[in-house]
């Protein structure tokens, strides 16, 4: 009975064995399938993270770049010396990257009275950050409006000319300016009327990109060739310009440039952008 028994014992031990051995085994099963998917899952997210991480700096990518070029322009400034003609007044270069959006004012701060101007720096960017530049530079101030014209369709006071200062501003021939020029800009040649009564434009020499610091406020409306850059609009003291036009010049300059200087002495005493 007991070999019996014995045999009972043995076998259900060994059922239990085998029994907890395929539990065991079903476990490890388990386990090596829940690593698995856990390893995948985590592949998975660290790879979503690193799309949407890649995605996010993209667009801030483009956003910043859409910015950038919504933003600024980048400007071209050609150094310049007394061999290229005229006096030259160094003041070093503007910065290269520029603003392209909104408006600044230029104020003339004069004698006779103040004269204001908006800059569109859509229009002109790269000569309303040249101005801005001269003005920090205090390159204009106290110098005097050099040359006039007053003829019966060209109305023009010219200034920006760095060398005519003090008494012997006469003595100025009208060709200084800045240690560089520019390229020509904001041209307006979509209109009968390119250059009406309170313009502000650029002169130069008649060739592409010499561009300086020289400028003429038209005090009526003028018909010129649309060559000039277009810097502004007066927005106050254009009486100021009319009545240094209206008492005429002293013809100078009538065999050459034309005109002469004003009898009206007009001195920009401080010159500001903002």
């Amino acid at each position: 009975m007991s070999s019996i028994k014995d045999r009972q014992r043995a076998a259900a031990r060994a059922r239990l064995e085998k029994e907890m051995a395929e539990r065991a085994t079903a476990a490890r099963k388990r386990r090596r399938q829940r690593a698995i998917l856990g390893s995948a899952l985590a592949v998975v997210v660290i790879a979503g993270a690193a799309v949407w991480v890649v995605s996010v700096m993209n667009k801030d990518d483009k956003k910043t770049s859409a910015a950038a070029k919504a933003g600024t322009v980048s400007c071209t400034w050609t150094p310049s010396d007394e061999s290229t003609g005229g006096k030259v007044k160094d003041v070093g270069l503007p910065p290269t990257s520029v603003p392209n959006v909104g408006t600044s004012t230029l104020t003339l701060d004069t004698n006779l009275g103040p004269i204001e101007a908006t800059i569109d720096l859509s229009k002109a960017p790269c000569t309303g950050a040249s101005y801005k530049h001269l003005a920090e530079k205090k390159f204009l101030d106290n110098t005097k409006c050099h040359r006039l014209v007053n003829e019966a369709s060209f109305k023009v006071l010219q200034c920006g000319d760095p060398f005519a200062t003090g008494k012997g501003y006469r003595d100025s021939d009208g060709t200084g300016g800045p240690s560089y020029t520019m390229v020509e800009e904001n041209l307006p040649t979509d209109t009968a009327k390119p250059y009406p009564a309170g313009s502000i434009a650029m002169a130069n020499t008649g060739q592409p990109g010499s561009t300086g610091s020289q400028f003429f406020i038209v005090s009526e409306d003028t018909q010129l060739q649309p060559n000039y850059t277009l810097l502004g609009t007066i927005t106050k003291g254009l009486d100021v310009v009319k009545d240094v036009v209206k008492a005429g010049d002293d013809g100078a300059f009538k065999e050459s440039a034309g005109g002469g200087h004003p009898k009206k002495e007009l001195t920009i005493k401080t010159m500001t952008v903002s």
